[in-house]
C-alpha cells in the first residue's frame, strides 16, 4: 500500500512583502513533500520589521467558519503549526482548533511569535504575551527565541548575558508551561557560533545544535527555522536532528542572501537553498 502523504495546517499572518510567516512556511513545508493546508491570521502589506505605514487586517472572524468548515470535511491533520497571532481571542480560537483536529499522532507545534532583541512586536500587549503561554500548553513542542521565553515566563530579558546553566533552566522552566519538548533559538555561548537549545522532559534529555554564526540580523528566520523543524520532524527525524538541519538551512538560506547583496529587510533568499534543504531531508 502506498504511503499516505501528511497533511500541516499551518496557522499563521500573511505578510504580502518581506519574506515570512506563511509565504516561507508554506513553500518550505510543500518542498519537504507535505501537503500543506493554511489559515491566515491576519493579512499586513508587509512585515512588521524594518518597514512603517504597513496595512493590517485582523482575520479573527474568519478564524472559526473556516475551521467549521474543515471540520464538516473531516479533515484530518499530521502536524498543527501555528506562528503569529493576529489578536488575543486568537488564542482560544487556535486552542480549540488544537482540541478539535489533534488526533493520536498529530504533531502540535507553537512558534510563540510575539518579540524578539527584548521587545513585543508592535502589534502585540503584554496581556497576549501571557495569554499565548495557554496556546504553548496545549503544544508537543515549543519554539520560543531568547526574548520570547521571557515573556512567557514573565521574567527579565538578559539579552547576551547568560551562561548554559541559565538556558538549561529556562528549557525546564517552559517545559513546565505544558510542551513536553522545547527548541530555543538564537543560543550562543561565544562570538562564532549560534543556534539552539533542545530540551526533551519525556527523556530528560538537553542537546545543542550550532552552526558559525552569520553576523547581522536577517528577518524571517525565526520562521524559516520553525518551519524547517517541522519539516524534519515529519520525515522522521528526531528533535536532535530535525533542530540541527534547522539551523544549518537557516544559515545556507542567510548565506545566499549576503551573496545576492539583497536588502535584508525582505527577508532572506531562502528560495535559493530549498535544494540543499531536500538533499539534507533524504528527497
Amino acid at each position: 500500500m502506498p504511503e499516505k502523504q501528511k497533511r500541516v495546517a499551518a496557522i499563521h499572518d500573511i505578510s504580502c512583502v518581506g519574506r515570512c510567516s506563511l509565504t516561507v512556511a508554506l513553500p518550505i513545508i510543500s518542498a519537504a513533500g507535505f501537503d500543506t493546508s493554511i489559515l491566515p491570521t491576519a493579512v499586513l502589506s508587509t512585515h512588521t520589521g524594518g518597514f512603517e505605514n504597513f496595512t493590517y487586517r485582523d482575520l479573527t472572524d474568519d478564524i472559526t467558519p473556516i475551521a467549521d468548515h474543515w471540520e464538516s470535511l473531516k479533515l484530518e491533520f499530521d502536524a498543527l503549526y501555528s506562528g503569529f497571532l493576529g489578536s488575543f481571542d486568537q488564542i482560544d480560537l487556535v486552542a480549540d482548533l488544537f482540541d478539535t483536529f489533534k488526533g493520536d499522532n498529530t504533531i502540535t507545534l507553537v512558534d510563540p511569535v510575539m518579540a524578539d532583541n527584548g521587545e513585543l512586536y508592535s502589534v502585540y500587549s503584554q496581556e497576549m504575551a501571557q495569554g499565548m503561554t495557554k496556546l504553548c500548553a496545549k503544544a508537543d513542542i515549543i519554539v520560543p527565541n531568547l526574548t520570547e521565553a521571557a515573556f512567557l515566563l514573565d521574567e527579565p530579558y538578559v539579552g547576551n548575558d547568560y551562561n548554559q546553566a541559565y538556558i538549561e533552566n529556562l528549557l525546564v522552566s517552559l517545559a513546565q508551561l505544558g510542551a513536553k519538548k522545547v527548541v530555543l533559538t538564537g543560543v550562543a555561548f561565544d562570538d562564532t557560533q549560534l543556534g539552539a537549545a533542545v530540551f526533551d522532559s519525556t527523556t530528560n534529555t538537553i542537546d545543542y545544535a550550532f552552526n558559525q554564526r552569520v553576523n547581522d540580523h536577517f528577518h524571517g528566520t525565526g520562521d524559516i527555522f520553525g518551519s524547517t523543524l517541522l519539516a524534519g520532524l515529519l520525515s522522521n527525524f528526531n528533535l536532535k536532528n530535525a533542530a540541527q538541519i534547522a539551523v544549518d538551512y537557516t544559515r545556507e538560506c542567510i548565506l545566499k542572501t549576503v551573496e545576492l547583496n539583497q536588502e535584508k529587510r525582505y527577508g532572506v533568499a531562502f528560495e535559493r537553498a530549498i535544494p540543499y534543504l531536500i538533499k539534507r531531508l533524504g528527497l
